[in-house]
């Protein structure tokens, strides 16, 4: 452990949203533990079993899991405003939380992008807190150079940067500033705080340092992130790193070809449709298939002999013996395909998955298609240029090598420490 000072502080760990959400910062929480701080966790609810079986002490923030079935929850656009919606009741208890924390005790705060705005309303108890972000996504990050996609829509490279400023604050303007200042300046006011204009310069701006979990070779710094600012890589987490693949999924993985395996993230109940033209994309090319998803009346009914349904595998353990995954987009599943070399077709809807399907196509890892488009012939035809792709194969190798060279969170890590800490200093 280093010696930064004589007491580590407490550093409470915040993140909200899914599993892909969480797992980044518990692998950041555990590498923490070990460097000798005490550690808290602080998620929703439906995470408690996983935190603490990650031995983790845990704080629980209410969460009301029938957001899952808004049918903006994916939109591309009025997502965020169901998702800061659904977070607020957690923010308020976790301020309570903070609030409650002996006034003499040091602590930091490490917490998921979403979070930094109401960690930093907890300045006004704890004026000398520090507070640590955790960008999970290159898109997390707002920049006018790096930019292949703003949302659902591509950015040429041609386009003037005073140009793309402009569609930066005209998106803050329309669907994210209406959304939380509100519910922000009217807790800065409660505070005798001044009222703020832009939530994305909170966000960049309040913390005393920012961290990437995703590699530099997926997205490299750029001049307009906030400072001071530490590159690091994917922060991969298993909950069940021994766990065997269930009996009967070995057997299908077993009896013939390797096949497609098919998911659309934990948290996303309105996949049915897709689901349904998958399995007719992978009949349609004469293809094995199999379903990963806890949701299973999303699952088409009666599968034939050629498909399984699983409600979980670690991907660790099931990728390696896939012929290609289709999937989402989120970051977790991205990085664990590029982990295993494997053909990757990405459908994004929303969120930084947009984005991370981009930069997967511009690696030659895989390709996209428009969640709006994902027939089963449009499916089919993408996954047959997939797999019959030289390029994506030579592609996927060459990520699977860089990741396989070795990770760069010990660095993360050891500067979130020394920021952290008393005498400590980046």
């Amino acid at each position: 452990m280093s010696d930064y000072s004589t007491v580590l502080p407490h550093i409470i760990v915040v993140t909200t949203g899914t599993a892909g959400d969480l797992f980044p910062f518990l692998r950041l929480a555990l590498g923490l533990r070990e460097r000798g701080h005490a550690v808290t966790f602080l998620a929703p609810a439906m995470h408690e079993a996983l935190v603490h079986q990650a031995g983790l002490a845990f704080h629980a923030m209410p969460a009301d899991p029938t957001v899952l079935n808004d049918p903006d929850l994916w939109h591309a656009r009025r997502g965020f405003g169901v998702v800061w919606r659904a977070m607020q009741p957690g923010m308020d208890a976790m301020r309570a939380f903070m609030a409650a924390l002996p006034p003499d005790e040091p602590c930091t705060m490490l917490v998921h992008p979403l979070v930094v705005a109401h960690a930093d309303l907890c300045r006004a108890e704890r004026p000398g807190i520090r507070i640590v972000a955790g960008f999970l996504a290159p898109s997390n990050l707002r920049t006018v150079h790096d930019l292949p996609m703003l949302g659902p829509f591509p950015v040429p490279r041609w386009m003037p940067l005073t140009l793309r400023r402009w569609m930066w604050r005209g998106v803050e303007a329309s669907a994210v500033n209406p959304v939380a200042l509100p519910d922000l300046n009217a807790a800065r006011r409660l505070q005798g705080r001044a009222p703020i204009s832009s939530y994305m310069d909170t966000m960049y701006g309040a913390p005393d340092l920012s961290v990437t979990l995703f590699p530099e070779w997926l997205a490299a710094r750029q001049p307009d992130w906030p400072s001071p600012l530490v590159c690091g890589d994917f922060p991969l987490y298993d909950p069940h790193p021994d766990a065997s693949m269930a009996p009967d999924l070995a057997e299908f993985m077993r009896a013939g070809s390797a096949p497609l395996i098919v998911t659309h993230g934990t948290g996303n109940l309105q996949a049915a449709a897709f689901f349904a033209s998958a399995l007719e994309a992978a009949h349609k090319l004469g293809r094995r298939i199999v379903f990963l998803t806890p949701h299973r009346a999303q699952v088409p009914a009666a599968l034939p002999a050629s498909a399984f349904w699983q409600d979980y595998c670690p991907l660790a353990a099931l990728l390696p013996g896939a012929a290609a995954l289709v999937h989402h987009g989120g970051i977790g599943t991205t990085a664990e395909a590029m982990r295993a070399g494997t053909p990757q077709l990405i459908v994004p809807m929303a969120y930084d998955q947009f984005d991370n399907a981009a930069r997967v196509t511009a690696l030659q890892a895989g390709l996209t298609l428009k969640a709006g488009k994902a027939s089963a012939r449009a499916l089919a035809n993408a996954l047959q240029q997939l797999l019959q792709s030289p390029e994506v194969h030579i592609g996927c190798s060459a990520v699977k090598a860089r990741l396989a060279a070795g990770s760069d969170l010990d660095g993360v890590l050891e500067s979130i420490s020394k920021t952290v800490s008393k005498t400590g200093k980046i």
